[in-house]
């Protein structure tokens, strides 16, 4: 075998469609693009959300009111959903994506249930749909991430 196609297998296999992680493994193209693909959006979308939360922006505070919660448990909720979107993008810390994998499952399904159980649905059940969207892409970005980064 060549150097070039030595070089080629470690790097990159263009003709089974794989890449290689850090640890040695080889990942299938179409897992590792889904897996960023998923784990981009949750990040995005818990970071964003959270920055909303601590910057008490339109819509978050009526939405604590329906939902009976105090003004500043949407502080300390974004915080966590700041640091949760962090911890899933940074390489390394295992443990720690583990724990942010679930608590941004744990929030999203508990502000699902918060929505059903205050009555919230109807003309707003898109406040329900979308939390639980959002707690099966967390199912997601966790079920296709490399073991790299998994414990």
């Amino acid at each position: 075998m060549s150097n070039y196609s030595i070089r080629a297998i470690l790097k990159n296999d263009k003709m089974t469609g794989t890449e290689q992680t850090t640890k040695g493994e080889t990942l299938p193209r179409g897992i590792a693009i889904a897996y960023w693909v998923a784990t981009a959006l949750l990040a995005f979308v818990v970071g964003s959300g959270g920055i909303g939360d601590i910057t008490h922006q339109w819509g978050t505070i009526e939405t604590e009111e329906i939902l009976g919660y105090p003004s500043y448990f949407l502080t300390v909720i974004g915080i966590w959903k700041v640091l949760g979107a962090i911890a899933v993008l940074v390489p390394g810390f295992p443990r720690m994506k583990e724990w942010a994998y679930a608590g941004i499952f744990f929030e999203m399904t508990g502000a699902a249930a918060s929505h059903a159980f205050a009555g919230d649905y109807g003309a707003y059940s898109y406040h329900m749909l979308t939390t639980i969207g959002f707690a099966v892409l967390t199912i997601v970005s966790w079920a296709l991430r490399p073991n790299s980064r998994k414990l």
